[in-house]
């Protein structure tokens, strides 16, 4: 492969994010989710998406601490 084809990346880009604080935002958006159930809507279609959405997002930090410590996947990112 040719230097012209490889991407430019600059420093920042490379730099990993702060893993911690996503997981807390996430646990926090899906605790703010949950509040909503306590509205003035009629019907289940909202609190399925409501809880689905909350439940996804809970699951996708469980699945990360996971992985990461069984070493699957890099602590670095």
């Amino acid at each position: 492969m040719a230097a012209e084809n490889e991407p430019v990346y600059a420093p920042d880009q490379l730099k990993p994010g702060n893993r911690k604080g996503a997981q807390r935002g996430a646990i926090g958006a899906a605790a703010v989710l949950l509040l909503y159930l306590w509205g003035n809507h009629e019907g289940n279609t909202e609190n399925i998406w409501i809880i689905g959405t909350a439940v996804g997002l809970i699951a996708i930090v469980v699945i990360d601490i996971v992985l990461r410590r069984n070493g699957l996947r890099p602590n670095d990112q």
